[in-house]
């Protein structure tokens, strides 16, 4: 017994004081002595260039870090490619559950509509039903119920157009997505109206079977919740601590822009930082209202982030005329150069963060500033996207594309659809 016990005698403690003591000592002097050097030796470090060497990156709207690795986009790729979805789809499809006059699978039968076209959800994901909360919970097991609507909203009546086209002749923004701006603006009204319990309403599309898009369609979702979910919530959180932040007010940080409260604003700071930047090497393009740019945070490779450039406006009700037509051409502009990155029907998640709706009472509201996010996963071509798996499921977002080059990419391609050139070849 005395051989193995800790008390010091025996093989163990000679072996812990003696070789173990001795190997450890010497390894860790060893890092110790090497750390020193590379201390010593900063300066002849190489200079660090965010086109070559691993950094990362901060989101000030969900006070999160994304890694970027770019020298990662020369490795070879081996793995999944996507199917580009198909170009060659009809006007009019008789087994499209959204075409006009069709009958849905719950018999409920569309309009002969011509424009735009909202319905609720058949499939919804809530339902507008109260019920009581569970009073007995464990601080380690706790729900809350969940109430909403769901709709769904036709962007067009043709069946094999998107977005993108429809800011290519014969089509335009002016025409064709401005009535889709003027259904979010009476969707976001109505909703609450009829039902006084939500306090926020969700409006996203879903494009491309990549992500997770079940019909061609064009069409986009509005869920309306009552309860403000976890990502709007994060960035009004983070848009109300900023604009408070007494370091803020300084001009050289806030660059003299303001909401219509005199306060700072996160987000029209960062479009005029992005604009006034020599060479706004992260802006894809801009109008007089509004700037799209890839954020220098990005996560999604070519990732965009729709921003309104002049003042605040906190939901989409707030927009002038001029506003929604600013709006309309800046998304047809955006959605047309993603398709022609690579050829083809860029798929993507795009929403709208806006002002949750009146019943909401809590500060953070005030600070909201209306924006959109793009979020397509494709990588390398049409056929590599990104996935988020492994260390960004475990650890934090990565990325290999840098913001600046995915902007140039995006930035540098034509603003006329590629299908509407292929048909005039």
């Amino acid at each position: 017994m005395n051989g193995i016990t800790s008390n010091g005698s025996g093989s163990v403690n000679g072996l812990a004081n003696g070789q173990v003591n001795g190997h450890v000592n010497g390894h860790t002097n060893g890092l110790i002595n090497s750390a020193n050097h590379a201390s010593d030796s900063e300066d002849e470090l190489p200079v660090f260039d965010a086109t070559e060497h691993p950094h990362r990156r901060y989101n000030p709207l969900t006070r999160s870090w994304v890694l970027c690795s770019p020298h990662r986009t020369k490795r070879p790729w081996q793995g999944q490619e996507e199917k580009p979805q198909g170009t060659s789809l009809p006007a009019y499809d008789e087994k499209c559950y959204l075409c006009p006059g069709n009958t849905r699978a719950t018999g409920a039968k569309n309009d002969d509509y011509t424009s735009t076209f909202f319905f609720e959800n058949d499939y919804a994901a809530l339902i507008p039903q109260a019920v009581a909360e569970e009073k007995k919970q464990h601080p380690l097991l706790q729900s809350q119920p969940a109430r909403g609507r769901c709709y769904v909203i036709c962007f067009n009546p043709q069946h094999n157009l998107t977005l993108a086209q429809l800011s290519t002749p014969p089509f335009s923004p002016d025409q064709h997505i401005v009535p889709i701006i003027q259904s979010w603006q009476r969707i976001y009204k109505q909703i609450p109206a009829e039902n006084p319990f939500v306090k926020y309403i969700q409006i996203f599309e879903n494009k491309g079977s990549a992500m997770g898009c079940s019909n061609p369609h064009p069409h986009g979702q509005v869920w309306s919740l009552d309860y403000i979910p976890e990502e709007p919530s994060k960035e009004l959180a983070s848009l109300c601590a900023w604009s408070q932040d007494p370091a803020n007010q300084d001009p050289k940080i806030n660059l003299g822009v303001q909401d219509d409260h005199g306060r700072p604003s996160m987000l029209l700071t960062l479009a005029k930082l992005e604009l006034t930047t020599p060479g706004q090497p992260r802006v894809i393009t801009a109008n007089e209202h509004f700037a799209a740019i890839v954020p220098y945070w990005a996560v999604w490779p070519f990732e965009v982030l729709l921003l309104p450039a002049k003042r605040q406006i906190r939901n989409v009700l707030q927009m002038t005329e001029m506003e929604v037509v600013s709006l309309a051409r800046i998304i047809a502009e955006i959605t047309c150069k993603l398709d022609n990155v690579f050829k083809c029907s860029f798929p993507y998640s795009m929403g709208i963060h806006q002002q949750p709706t009146q019943i909401s009472t809590q500060e953070e509201d005030e600070f909201a500033q209306f924006h959109v996010h793009f979020y397509p996963p494709l990588l390398r071509s049409a056929l590599v996207r990104k996935f988020l798996v492994g260390f960004e499921m475990m650890a934090e977002p990565q990325r290999d594309l840098t913001a600046e080059q995915a902007a140039k990419r995006i930035r540098e391609c034509d603003d006329t659809h590629y299908l509407a050139t292929l048909e005039q070849q």
